[in-house]
């Protein structure tokens, strides 16, 4: 399911942020499921309660880490170093993803119709690293974070999502909002890094947010597949 938008204010991100929407390219969308070739794996839309964010040894170590490092923000202008770090990025990855950076944020559109902004990391003057959010009254949403293969070892995407959690506090924003993981599919755990205690998942057939836990998470999966294989079955039978 879509929403196309001419224009997108930052309460209506909100908004759209809460009902478990995302944005992808120019629109927002929301789904429930992801297909892949070794089967129907359900999503499960996650946030981080800013206010109740509390780092662990893992988050503090990596800040110290990369701490070397100069980071920026700055409003997004599409530009040749960042389509440069994120077509060395591409190589490197093992997922389906956008063959350039334009192609996912704008598909071909001079427009963005989201409040877009960029954090960068250098090592001295040279880009190693960028995270992309959209920002609105009350939130951001993490949209991309890319970065040169050759500084694996400083997991500069999980640093860049206490990045945003950190602007987001700045800000004194009440929610960051990192995408889905999907259930059986650990690919996207690592979005449970920065926070574990902070982070809710949506449940999609109530509306409502809910603590993380394993455990409902699984339940939701459950429900979700066992409503769909419900749905197939009387779409045959008429």
């Amino acid at each position: 399911m879509s929403v196309a938008l001419s224009r997108l204010p930052g309460d209506f991100l909100d908004y759209y942020l809460a009902q478990g929407y995302y944005r992808m390219g120019q629109n927002l969308f929301t789904c429930q499921f992801l297909p892949l070739e070794t089967g129907l794996y359900t999503t499960h839309w996650l946030r981080l309660a800013v206010a109740r964010v509390t780092y662990g040894p893992k988050q503090r170590q990596l800040f110290r880490l990369n701490e070397r490092f100069e980071v920026a923000v700055r409003p997004f202008r599409l530009t040749p170093e960042y389509e440069a770090l994120y077509a060395r990025y591409y190589q490197s990855i093992d997922f389906d993803a956008n063959p350039s950076l334009g192609d996912l944020l704008l598909e071909g559109s001079p427009h963005n119709i989201f409040d877009t902004h960029v954090l960068e990391v250098r090592d001295g003057e040279r880009l190693i690293a960028a995270g992309v959010f959209d920002s609105g009254t009350e939130s951001i949403a993490g949209i991309v974070n890319f970065y040169d293969p050759a500084y694996h070892k400083h997991s500069l995407g999980k640093y860049l999502m206490l990045l945003k959690l950190e602007h987001a506090r700045r800000h004194r924003l009440a929610y960051y909002y990192p995408g889905y993981l999907v259930h059986g599919y650990p690919k996207f755990d690592y979005k449970l890094f920065a926070c574990l205690a902070a982070t809710e998942v949506f449940n999609a057939r109530t509306h409502q947010w809910r603590p993380f836990s394993w455990e409902e998470v699984n339940r939701e999966a459950t429900r979700l597949l066992a409503d769909r294989e419900a749905r197939d079955l009387a779409e045959e039978t008429e």
